[in-house]
């Protein structure tokens, strides 16, 4: 017996990849006509209209429909934070979701995300070293994190010492990180003398 549900997503996503998204928005309008309170094809239809039909505004007020059936649903909200976190004029929104979303779904990713998103959109630099260091505790051997955070390190906060270590220790994660070689090896020629301490004019300071 086939299942409904299935079917309709299905067939959205072919109509989608072939070219006819307003086809695929119908199928699953259709849909929910008979099972509105559906979230999973009321999400296909958020992301139909968002990323195929280019209507940010339609999609959201899916998604929002999503969250007034299901509060707490994970996945509904991080499709929202990973749409507004695009512009400026949705960071008051986007940091009640994140807030939210941290408190029902923490996880190394979403640490990570919103360190970026701190760092990028509210250039909040403190709170965004923050959740890199959240990230890093509970994934200490992914070399993304410590990679952005380097970034954060040496670009915003100039913490030359910690960059210094988290780059060697990117370094050991991931040997052929080309960018990070040459960022740990500059840092040094720059930063700190030949004996390996940190040039006085380039201390740190909070």
């Amino acid at each position: 017996m086939k299942d409904p549900e299935y079917e309709a997503v299905s067939k959205a996503k072919r109509q989608a990849e072939s070219g006819n998204p307003s086809g695929a928005v119908k199928t699953l309008e259709s849909f929910l006509e008979n099972d509105p309170h559906n979230t999973k094809v009321r999400m296909q239809l958020a992301r139909t209209l968002i990323y195929d039909l280019k209507d940010m505004e339609a999609g959201l007020m899916q998604m929002n429909v999503i969250l007034d059936l299901e509060p707490e649903n994970v996945e509904a909200m991080k499709a929202m934070v990973t749409v507004l976190a695009k512009h400026k004029k949705n960071n008051k929104e986007t940091v009640r979701i994140y807030e939210k979303l941290l408190k029902t779904s923490p996880d190394a990713d979403l640490y990570n995300a919103y360190a970026i998103f701190l760092r990028i959109q509210m250039t909040d630099f403190k709170r965004s070293a923050e959740y890199y260091e959240k990230a890093i505790s509970l994934n200490p051997m992914e070399p993304i994190y410590r990679r952005n955070y380097a970034v954060l390190l040496l670009n915003d906060l100039k913490d030359y010492e910690r960059a210094r270590g988290e780059l060697e220790t990117l370094l050991k994660l991931d040997p052929g990180d080309i960018p990070a070689k040459k960022n740990y090896d500059l840092l040094m020629e720059k930063k700190f003398d030949s004996e390996g301490k940190l040039k006085k004019r380039t201390l740190f300071r909070r």
